[in-house]
């Protein structure tokens, strides 16, 4: 049994979300296509006889208590399966928060994956991904990575064929969104009215791709409201030559996507950044590339 692991949590771009209007328990009806990238945070696992957790990361910023996701989940899964042990969790933070990259849900689900095996727990991912949909309905689409569709509240997941690789730059702005009030002006612009529900089969959801222009997010428009600093920063990556640009998720981060790792450099170069703004280059991983990292769990040394 191992005793001390690293693995990485991918964040995540959605390609294409739809918002429709609110069902009978509150939550909207979505339909994402969603994308893992190269950007990622990385966790280093220890187990620990006691059965205490124990969560450190390298950004002060960041709440290392039981609200964390990461212990959340690892509560959950020592809960479920009375685990006497326990572990000490570093989490190195790259993916911004409050950028609608998924680095929460991303990390609560390789949390899982890493203590399943650092505890030596016969617990199958259907079972796992039970248990992280518990915690939010997004978390179940990063044990899968690749690029999926997500619809019902983003917990229904259906695998598509990998998109040929892109180069990314993701832009997060000064500004902060929080999903609540993402979808608290969706509902007072009545924008969720004016869509009806999508009916796209997966052949017809995979020609998202085929053209920039087909790129959506219902949100944008409502970010572009609420933080105009947000609609700076898509003109920004427009201007540095993207081929097209959207809002990550809810917000706040922005992406664009470029020809080439070579157009890519020069945007980094060209980009007019305002202060606090930062920038992080990326490209997508297919769903093979991120099981081989997930997988390839490696020794993290003492």
């Amino acid at each position: 049994m191992q005793k001390n692991l690293n693995l990485p949590a991918f964040a995540k771009v959605n390609l294409r979300l739809r918002v429709f209007e609110k069902r009978d328990d509150s939550y909207h009806e979505l339909d994402t296509v969603l994308q893992t990238i190269s950007l990622h945070d990385t966790i280093e696992f220890s187990l620990s006889e006691q059965p205490h957790l124990l969560l450190s990361s390298n950004d002060r910023s960041l709440a290392v208590d039981e609200s964390n996701l990461v212990m959340k989940a690892a509560k959950a899964l020592q809960d479920r399966f009375s685990v006497s042990s326990g572990a000490r969790i570093r989490l190195h933070k790259k993916i911004p928060m409050q950028a609608g990259l998924g680095g929460g849900s991303a990390d609560a689900a390789v949390t899982l994956l890493a203590l399943v095996k650092l505890w030596g727990l016969n617990c199958p991912r259907g079972d796992l991904m039970t248990i992280g949909s518990h915690l939010g309905a997004d978390i179940k689409f990063f044990f899968y990575g690749g690029t999926a569709r997500a619809t019902g509240i983003g917990e229904q997941i259906e695998r598509l064929d990998d998109i040929e690789q892109m180069f990314l730059l993701i832009l997060k702005p000064n500004a902060n969104i929080s999903t609540a009030d993402a979808y608290q002006a969706l509902d007072e612009g009545s924008l969720t009215s004016h869509y009806s529900k999508s009916i796209l089969s997966t052949s017809e959801a995979n020609k998202v791709f085929d053209r920039f222009a087909n790129l959506t997010n219902d949100f944008e428009a409502v970010a572009f409201d609420l933080e105009p600093e947000i609609r700076r920063a898509k003109a920004a990556l427009l201007k540095a030559g993207a081929n097209a640009a959207l809002l990550a998720g809810s917000g706040s981060a922005v992406f664009g996507i470029f020809d080439g790792e070579d157009a890519q450099r020069r945007a980094i170069q060209a980009i007019e950044l305002e202060t606090g703004w930062r920038v992080f280059p990326c490209k997508t991983v297919g769903c093979e590339e991120y099981e081989s990292a997930l997988t390839s769990v490696s020794e993290a040394r003492a």
